[in-house]
């Protein structure tokens, strides 16, 4: 008894350890082209997030159905969170450069979109554990609702320190709103 025990213990270490390791290096910059960002259909990311859609599914499908489909909806909501935990990097580093700018608007807006994105690549990495969590245990669940309020946030952030800087040039990190 003891040994199961402490079996099922070190499994769930084990695959903490192995989660935590994945998700950072997922959220890591990329140094191939670190300045890109990649549009987020924020839509389709809501869709996925939703929790009345999930009880839809639920309803309507067999419960092996339903598993197997929302093992698919969470895994498109992780490569989401992934990208938006990217974006939020990038991000980051054009806000820090945008801090020493002489007009203070400029500075604030900078230091608005460092903090929300530093605020959303944490809430990516709960989600990512969140969402791992919920692949193997579907009945668990998992929200990534914060990542995409965040994700918004960073996406207003954005578009203000962008209309500071060059007022002509549009800045979206989104592909629909």
């Amino acid at each position: 008894m003891t040994l199961a025990i402490f079996l099922v213990v070190f499994a769930v270490i084990t695959l903490f350890v192995i989660l935590r390791v994945s998700v950072s290096r997922s959220l890591r910059l990329r140094s191939a082209n670190p300045q890109r960002i990649e549009p987020i259909d924020v839509e389709a990311f809501r869709n996925l997030v939703n929790p009345a859609e999930n009880e839809y599914l639920h309803r309507q499908l067999p419960s092996a159905e339903f598993r197997r489909v929302q093992r698919e909806r969470l895994r498109a909501a992780a490569a989401y969170v992934r990208v938006a935990g990217r974006n939020a990097t990038v991000l980051v580093a054009i806000g820090q450069a945008a801090l020493t700018a002489g007009d203070e608007k400029t500075a604030e807006a900078a230091r608005q979109l460092v903090d929300s994105a530093l605020l959303l690549r944490r809430n990516t990495t709960f989600a990512l554990l969140r969402i791992n969590l919920a692949i193997a245990w579907p009945a668990l669940g998992s929200s990534a609702a914060p990542v995409l309020s965040g994700y918004e946030r960073l996406n207003g952030s954005a578009m203000l320190l962008g209309r500071l800087q060059n007022p002509a040039v549009p800045v979206r990190i989104s592909s629909a709103s």
